[in-house]
């Protein structure tokens, strides 16, 4: 860890305690994904609650050779996971910053990965699944313009998520899987999005797959109790405080959501 990666975390951490927008990005960015995992796990350090469970996130097309990945990684905090009801659901949005709704296919960890396991099949990262579940990310950052930035500084960030609201448990979710599952996004009424996600290659079982092995290179192997994202079905879409979502899951029930203007949290890190 270098002063400038223990600098970047203290930044962001701080920002998104305080609420309060980033200009820019804070200091140089990370040249590759190892630097910007060591300013996550110091961020993680200073973050002042448990994670639950993490995101998964797709490295954009045109980097992912360079960076040797094709997926990225980040943590949700215990503070910032909701149970979704039959209403609508608030969602913390940092004023200036950026914020998107996107919908997920939740898998809830059944039983503890082993520590010393870093590569995995489909099959085997199926075996650590206890349920499945339809569920939004609310991807948010202090720092507008973070996707625009790359995978590296998306890391830095927590992976630029801020927090996941959780639906019902999807029955018989492997067979459905097999099949084909879809989702369409909505916001103020109007679709923004169409997609689904499949048992087949480069699925959610493909990404919880990657998902175990990163961790476990990290120390952090997945543990039973926690939730994974894995992966906006529909896209990324793009949401202002004020404005309502409503994301279907054909046949699996519908989340109702609300951005809100993010509150304060406590004083800056030092």
């Amino acid at each position: 860890m270098t002063t400038t990666e223990s600098k970047i975390a203290q930044s962001f951490v701080s920002a998104r305690r305080e609420a309060r927008a980033l200009e820019g990005f804070p200091g140089a960015p990370p040249e590759d994904l190892a630097a910007s995992y060591r300013v996550q796990e110091a961020a993680i350090s200073l973050w002042p609650e448990p994670v639950v469970g993490w995101k998964i996130g797709r490295v954009p097309p045109h980097q992912a050779a360079g960076l040797g990945a094709e997926r990225l990684a980040g943590p949700v905090f215990a503070s910032l996971l909701w149970r979704a009801g039959p209403g609508e659901a608030d969602f913390p949005v940092f004023e200036g910053g950026f914020a998107a709704v996107e919908a997920e296919y939740v898998f809830a960890i059944g039983r503890d990965a082993p520590a010393e396991k870093l590569s995995w099949t489909r099959e085997e990262a199926a075996d650590l699944v206890g349920a499945m579940h339809i569920g939004v990310e609310t991807a948010g950052s202090p720092l507008a313009s973070i996707n625009d930035l790359g995978a590296t500084v998306v890391v830095s960030d927590f992976g630029n998520n801020h927090g996941l609201i959780l639906g019902p448990e999807i029955s018989d979710w492997r067979a459905r899987l097999e099949k084909g599952l879809t989702a369409e996004t909505f916001i103020e009424g109007v679709s923004v999005g169409k997609g689904g996600a499949t048992a087949a290659e480069d699925g959610p079982l493909d990404a919880l797959a990657f998902l175990a092995g990163h961790l476990a290179s990290r120390g952090r192997p997945l543990k039973a109790g926690q939730f994974v994202t894995t992966g906006a079905v529909t896209g990324v879409h793009d949401i202002r405080i004020g404005q309502h979502s409503r994301v279907s899951f054909n046949g699996a029930g519908d989340i109702l959501c609300k951005a809100v203007k993010a509150p304060a949290q406590g004083v800056s890190i030092a």
